[in-house]
């Protein structure tokens, strides 16, 4: 009978969430086991290309697609999450996505001045800056140059970054993970300081169930093709919305939360790029550096940003093949490329088919595609204003920001979490990554979720009696059977 040790947490996913989480639980004294399905990488180890990266640091290869095989979802599976390749861009939520989410899940908190202290507190453990105009590319300067001759707002992007030197190096590859520890992800931030104080990191660790129990939590699952069970006082769930939201359906939670699985947002996204006689060359330097700032566009539902991809990412956004194909990618170095994300209206759903595997369901509706369809026409104007030779539209659709299936609120029957996070009926299981967001914000969900994860480390360290003056106390580090 092979022993196991008994943590006061357990956390799945080592990302946005569950690495904040990580950080203050530990340095409140408390045993933490993490668990991660992706590889920890050194920074020197993280693929040199993009089609190992998507190989070795996504899910599915980075084409989880949904059931109308329309939409492409990219999630994280490394070690850091999501924030090893997105590319760290870390705004507040506004006033709108605040009191949006307020009316939607009846959480006060959600306010500017209940946030503002959690967001102050994890911005205190990142270096934050905006991309000055001296490190904008080719791409940056049309973009600009479209928006101002249109008579648009922007602004320019602030991004989780330290001692990058964005003129000059190839941003686009932290998309793979940063090799010049520039980047402020998990890996460089959070998740240091809770292995420095004691958190036990399992990498490439597979859960398959969740068991839980009046006094404690049983996780399943197999490490090195070897089954394992592993215990702890609470369960943290930080998978982001695909993976929370699978795990609960997996472990038969559905029929005592007929919420699970429903209010699933994201932000779909389109690429455009245009062909210009000049060298544009966008894959140098900032990947990203401008935004738009256009209340009409906040309004309408959509957002501008200047953005790029590598070559094999490119050459499937562009349809066709053979010569003509090929004559397009040999203008690689000519394309610019501007992207309209949108605040989607609509929910999917997530559930599992007769096989047991996920499913996502998430068609754009009537809204979306309107909205979408306002976002490219500016786009097409911008392109327009600033010469450009020919307009490729992409039809392939992106979902980012990952968002719901757990959403947080005060009923049952309409929601899986509750104010302490917990979620409803099952108080040893805790969640507070993406996918609780009631509805999507329309802005980049990032920095929320290290806010909202840090105000569920105080609401566990409170259901503790832990506060500055009292250490958490460590009963639980005796010997559970497996």
């Amino acid at each position: 009978m092979q022993q196991q040790r008994f943590y006061d947490f357990i956390i799945i996913g080592t990302g946005a969430s569950g690495s904040v989480l990580a950080h203050y639980l530990t340095t409140a004294g408390a045993s933490v086991c993490m668990l991660e399905a992706g590889r920890h990488f050194r920074p020197n180890q993280f693929p040199s290309d993009e089609l190992h990266a998507n190989a070795g640091l996504t899910w599915n290869g980075g084409m989880d697609s949904s059931h109308d095989a329309r939409t492409v979802c990219i999630r994280g599976k490394v070690v850091g999450g999501g924030t090893i390749i997105n590319n760290c861009l870390l705004d507040r939520f506004d006033d709108i996505a605040l009191d949006d989410f307020r009316t939607k899940s009846g959480m006060d908190f959600y306010s500017r001045s209940r946030m503002d202290q959690h967001y102050q507190e994890v911005e205190s453990h990142l270096n934050l800056e905006y991309i000055p105009e001296s490190d904008w590319n080719g791409n940056a300067h049309i973009y600009a140059e479209g928006f101002d001759k249109l008579g648009l707002k922007r602004a320019p992007l602030r991004r989780g970054q330290k001692n990058c030197d964005n003129a000059n190096n190839d941003c686009v590859v932290c998309l793979g993970g940063c090799p010049r520890r520039s980047k402020q992800s998990m890996t460089v931030s959070f998740l240091p300081s809770a292995l420095a104080q004691g958190a036990h990191l399992i990498d490439q660790f597979h859960v398959h169930q969740i068991v839980h129990g009046h006094k404690q939590v049983a996780v399943y699952g197999t490490h090195n093709k070897t089954s394992k069970i592993l215990y702890a006082r609470k369960c943290i769930l930080a998978a982001g919305s695909l993976g929370t939201t699978e795990l609960l359906l997996r472990s038969g939670f559905a029929k005592n939360l007929p919420a699970l699985g429903q209010g699933f947002h994201c932000h779909p996204q389109f690429m455009t790029m245009a062909l210009m006689n000049d060298i544009v060359d966008a894959h140098k330097g900032a990947f990203q550096a401008l935004k738009s700032d256009e209340p009409r566009f906040r309004q309408q539902g959509f957002k501008l940003e200047n953005v790029f991809a590598g070559p094999a990412a490119i050459a499937m956004l562009k349809t066709g093949f053979g010569e003509q194909h090929q004559d397009f990618m040999a203008n690689y170095r000519r394309l610019a490329c501007i992207e309209v994300a949108v605040r989607d209206e609509v929910p999917g759903r997530l559930h599992l088919n007769n096989k047991g595997h996920l499913v996502i369901d998430k068609p754009l509706s009537d809204i979306d595609q309107q909205r979408a369809e306002a976002g490219l026409q500016q786009i097409r104007d911008i392109f327009r204003e600033t010469g450009a030779k020919r307009i490729i539209e992409s039809p392939l659709r992106i979902a980012l920001h990952l968002m719901g299936g757990c959403s947080i609120g005060q009923d049952r029957a309409s929601s899986v979490v509750n104010e302490q996070f917990q979620v409803h009926d099952f108080p040893n299981l805790t969640i507070a990554d993406g996918s609780i967001y009631p509805l999507a914000p329309g802005i980049n969900p990032s920095l929320t979720i290290m806010a909202q994860s840090h105000r569920a480390s105080q609401a566990l360290l409170a259901e503790f009696g832990v506060n500055n003056t009292i250490p958490f106390q460590q009963p639980m580090n005796r010997e559970a059977s497996a």
